[in-house]
């Protein structure tokens, strides 16, 4: 029996280590039907900055600007990128990104979750534009890297919300 359960453990095991560090894009609905466990990753990925600092990857004022811009700059990109391929917003669409960074900068994991309390039926984003924003964010973050490093993995978390172009 013990053999057996080694077993499964193993292949559990090595099933999760392939999964990490591929460029993956998903909600964390589709992160935790697929295994993928946020507490996982959150004990992996160190929080890029943190009111504590020695939590942070990056500690001081000036590395912590620099990840903000960084940050902002990712999130720009992706909205150009977006635009680019046609993809419209109709309303302003509010989403909550964690997104969990390899230590060389390239993106590991892009979670989201698109916020529908408070929103009208009508306002929220309808299932194939949700599909075609999963699938331009996969193609996004394939080669996307942000222009800071680290010695080790980090993330980061913050509410966007996409806007409509006037």
């Amino acid at each position: 029996m013990n053999a057996k359960k080694n077993f499964i453990t193993t292949v559990l095991l090595v099933a999760c280590l392939h999964t990490l560090g591929q460029h993956l894009g998903m909600t964390f609905e589709d992160a935790k039907k697929q295994g993928i466990s946020i507490q996982y990753l959150d004990s992996i990925y160190k929080s890029a900055v943190h009111v504590d600092t020695s939590k942070a990857v990056f500690k001081s004022e000036t590395e912590q600007k620099a990840m903000y811009e960084s940050y902002v700059k990712l999130l720009q990109d992706f909205g150009k990128f977006l635009t680019a391929n046609n993809f419209i917003w109709n309303n302003p669409t509010k989403c909550f990104n964690r997104i969990y960074f390899n230590s060389d900068g390239t993106i590991d994991y892009f979670l989201y979750n698109f916020m529908t309390k408070n929103v009208k039926t009508e306002d929220q984003l309808p299932q194939e534009k949700q599909t075609e924003f999963n699938r331009l964010l996969n193609l996004f973050i394939i080669d996307y890297k942000i222009s800071l490093t680290a010695k080790t993995k980090f993330a980061q978390c913050s509410p966007v919300t996409y806007m409509p172009k006037e």
